[in-house]
């Protein structure tokens, strides 16, 4: 098997080696099950562990193996699931005391992709209480810690799914992101993740339900073939979710990158920037005009005057007060702080929702004018490195930014619905990691993919994973 660990191979990788029989399901499963078991304790990512019914499927798909029969692309292949979205049979307590109880009927949408694809559900991964805010700390089981430092945060929403597959307790995973919540934890622990434009990848099975035309789930991973991969079995309509239309994504990442018009944005288009986010954000722009990419800065003066995290406070309020007020009725008391806050914040009056509205239109406007010229956009995701826990604000320079304000450079792309995919591309001094935002016109997953796969070729930190000995 060579040097590298079961648990840090990726999933594409683990799903050949099992189709080849050069190792089992039943292998895989219990080293990531071992995994889980070692340094979970101390990075509190995971919150239900399927051990038992993980090792039936796994017996399963090596038997399925050894007759012959037609498997899919992810045979025998473990996969862990934010607690946000539905497994059938399993608790989903979306960080709540108030669901801890609350067993799936069905699978989500996208867990039942993984699963045809011949995934096997490993575990349920920790989030932040209705999955609603940067940092993954909830009343039920606690607080996530980042794996390259424990007194850092692994992000939010989908901070434990991306701790759980950087600590090498899951090749694959399922997060959902309103504004941050795939790409900033990816950003914040050295993973890759993607969201797709809204429509193409069902929330079906998803909670909360609202706001539903920002919502996206989106595979998290250590690779952009992964990512790749998962995409194309998680794409299209469901018969659910309406917004999601017929049309097959373009998954092939191995296509040429030269000639790629890419604009390349930093501060202040999106605020303030750390200095070493800006650097690696810059490295990634000279990386890919070595590979031929045509890359200059991008024509995004715009962007400074919208404060993309201002619209969506408006926009998602209107929404999610009276959604969480009618969850919580009864034990409002016994919710997170960011929940009670929400659930007591004044009501939106319609003259801010519709003016917040129009600002989105204009942002949306914006962006379809800056792709008639380019094919990609480069920016951060996130301004800082992954700071540390329960902070209200933070520094960037001599800058004080709001904590909302590490949602800068991603939420204009759910109020948009931009396809994002972050993917790690440097580290600071400390050994934080930092990732970069690649993100195309609506559809074009691919040309990201693309790029993304190409700038994994040259990343400095491709195969880096932190030290939990």
């Amino acid at each position: 098997m060579g040097e590298i660990e079961i648990y840090y191979r990726d999933a594409t990788e683990l799903a050949e080696l099992i189709g080849t029989r050069q190792v089992s399901a039943v292998e895989v499963v219990r080293a990531h099950l071992d995994r889980i078991e070692a340094v979970n304790p101390g990075v509190n990512a995971t919150v239900t562990v399927l051990a038992d019914q993980a090792l039936v499927a796994a017996r399963a798909a090596d038997d399925a193996v050894v007759a012959g029969a037609a498997v899919g692309p992810l045979h025998g292949v473990p996969f862990t699931v934010k607690d946000s979205l539905d497994v059938a049979g399993v608790v989903t307590t979306r960080g709540s005391t108030l669901f801890r109880e609350h067993v799936a009927s069905a699978d989500a949408t996208a867990v039942a992709r993984l699963r045809a694809a011949g995934g096997i559900p490993l575990a349920k991964t920790n989030l932040p209480e209705f999955s609603y805010w940067t940092e993954t700390d909830n009343p039920l089981v606690g607080r996530s810690r980042n794996p390259w430092d424990g007194e850092r945060t692994p992000g939010g929403s989908s901070g434990g799914e991306s701790a759980a597959i950087a600590a090498g307790m899951s090749p694959l995973g399922l997060g959902s992101d309103v504004a941050i919540s795939v790409r900033g934890p990816a950003h914040d622990t050295g993973i890759v993740a993607l969201k797709a434009t809204r429509g193409r990848i069902p929330i079906s099975g998803h909670w909360p339900e609202v706001p539903r035309r920002y919502w996206h789930v989106g595979p998290m991973a250590r690779s952009v073939r992964d990512i790749t991969a998962a995409l194309a079995i998680l794409a299209g309509p469901d018969g659910v979710d309406g917004y999601v239309r017929h049309s097959p994504p373009t998954t092939d990442q191995a296509g040429e990158v030269a000639g790629v018009r890419v604009g390349c944005a930093t501060s202040p288009a999106f605020g303030p920037v750390d200095r070493e986010v800006t650097a690696t954000v810059l490295a990634a722009a000279d990386a890919l005009r070595a590979l031929g990419c045509v890359v200059e800065p991008a024509p995004l003066d715009g962007l400074r005057t919208v404060d993309g995290t201002a619209l969506s406070a408006v926009l998602f309020a209107a929404e999610i007060g009276p959604y969480f007020r009618r969850a919580a009725a009864g034990h409002e008391s016994e919710v997170h702080p960011v929940i009670q806050r929400t659930i007591t914040a004044p009501e939106v009056t319609l003259a801010d929702y519709v003016a917040a509205q129009q600002h989105v239109d204009a942002l949306s406007s914006l962006f379809a004018e800056y792709f008639e010229s380019y094919d990609a956009l480069l920016c951060p995701v996130c301004p800082i490195p992954a700071p540390p826990h329960a902070r209200s604000t933070f520094q960037v320079g001599d800058v004080t930014v709001p904590a909302r304000g590490i949602m800068r450079a991603t939420v204009p792309f759910n109020l948009t619905g931009l396809p994002a995919l972050s993917l790690p591309f440097g580290a600071t001094s400390e050994n934080l990691p930092i990732g970069v935002q690649l993100v195309s016109r609506w559809y074009d997953e691919a040309t990201i993919l693309r790029l993304g796969a190409a700038l994994e070729t040259a990343s400095p930190v491709r195969h880096r994973h932190p030290d939990l000995t």
